[in-house]
């Protein structure tokens, strides 16, 4: 709940959460004691939560799930998009409950803490989501303390002086850091994670803050993968001699991480090789080919966003988390707008015309989410092998 009177907290409180407009929420704290900040986004999955807290896009974000019931699946060990999570913190509406789930190997509670997450839970997550919708994003704090030792006046000027998103480069602190080659493949229920060992073609990945599941799918499909920091040289790329190149998803302002990103995906798109990006390597590619990004009144975040193939007038379910956007009308007339949102029109797709080269704004990967966008990464394996009879 809110509360606008400063000198009173609740006698239940054992958390707050103060927003940089000056907007107080009391509740009850989860996870690692301590204080968090960052840039408030809210989710509207209903499943999921293991996936959407280990996907490094949710760097310097706080995430207020629309879903009440967060928690009460546990957590295993299989759910993973990363190697530990870097989202700044979570808000839930209810308490978080006992697990009920076969694959569940640990309370989440306990899985916060471990992983020093710090949440608050017992709040109105429909009035911040209205809030949120309404204003636009805004940076915020949550604070938890066992004692409700809160200096409200103090953690109002903190919430104030939180850096925004805009202009800031978030890729290099969730890249990896030396390349890597990855061979782990989709999920299956009775063989769980198998070792794909036949690879028809090679990909270099360069990582933004790629998810696990997006190279389970790559992989899946017979793609030898070699993942290279971000901040990697097309020399360096081309020097692996792939097939292919793939641009992650990953956190952060495009323009900023496009800085030194962006000469480097001009150099690769010269060589006539096929390349396919998702998220933030969407707005990279845009940006690499003339285009313009700017950040979006409060983004894209869920697993039931509806895309509009313009190709095939066919409609996706889609799994999204972006805050940012390409502004379609700075586009150069030789790349072609192949998806819009069906919520607000926005840019969803593009491709080079004439050339194997495209990009998606969404999430094919459904980690989670639907699967109706699978079909990317098969359209992906089909432009490579293309690509490689006509140069024959």
């Amino acid at each position: 709940m809110t509360q606008n009177n400063l000198n009173i907290i609740p006698e239940w409180a054992t958390a707050v959460l103060v927003l940089s407009d000056g907007s107080i929420f009391w509740g009850n704290g989860i996870g690692y004691e301590g204080k968090t900040s960052g840039e408030i986004c809210f989710n509207t999955s209903m499943t999921g939560y293991q996936e959407i807290l280990t996907d490094p896009s949710y760097a310097g974000q706080i995430i207020n799930f629309t879903f009440p019931h967060i928690g009460n699946t546990g957590i295993n060990t299989e759910d993973i998009e990363s190697k530990a999570p870097v989202a700044k913190g979570l808000i839930l509406r209810e308490s978080i409950s006992s697990p009920s789930n076969w694959r569940s190997t640990n309370n989440f509670n306990n899985w916060l803490q471990e992983q020093k997450i710090t949440g608050i839970s017992n709040i109105d997550t429909r009035a911040l989501t209205h809030l949120l919708r309404e204003k636009g994003a805004q940076n915020g704090l949550i604070f938890y303390n066992k004692e409700k030792l809160f200096d409200i006046e103090s953690l109002l000027e903190n919430a104030k002086a939180i850096p925004s998103l805009e202009g800031m480069d978030l890729a290099k602190t969730v890249s990896c850091t030396e390349p890597y080659e990855w061979t782990e493949s989709n999920w299956d229920i009775k063989e769980r994670y198998g070792e794909q060992q036949d690879f028809n073609k090679h990909i270099v990945v360069v990582d933004f803050g790629v998810k696990y599941n997006i190279l389970r799918c790559l992989t899946s499909l017979g793609l030898k993968l070699t993942i290279v920091p971000c901040s990697t040289s097309a020399e360096s790329i081309l020097s692996y001699k792939p097939d292919g190149i793939f641009l992650s998803n990953g956190p952060g302002d495009p323009a900023a991480t496009g800085e030194y990103a962006v000469p480097m995906i001009q150099e690769l798109l010269k060589t006539g090789l096929p390349l396919f990006g998702i998220c933030l390597g969407h707005q990279l590619l845009a940006r690499a080919l003339g285009g313009e990004t700017e950040k979006m009144l409060f983004g894209h975040r869920g697993a039931n966003h509806p895309v509009k193939d313009l190709s095939t007038n066919k409609t996706e379910i889609t799994s999204q988390n972006h805050g940012f956007e390409v502004i379609p009308e700075s586009l150069p007339d030789n790349v072609e707008i192949t998806h819009i949102s069906l919520f607000d029109k926005s840019n969803e797709g593009i491709s080079v015309k004439g050339k194997p080269v495209f990009s998606v704004q969404y999430h094919p990967e459904s980690s989670p989410g639907p699967h109706d966008s699978h079909y990317l990464f098969e359209r992906f394996v089909h432009l490579i092998n293309t690509s490689k009879q006509e140069a024959a």
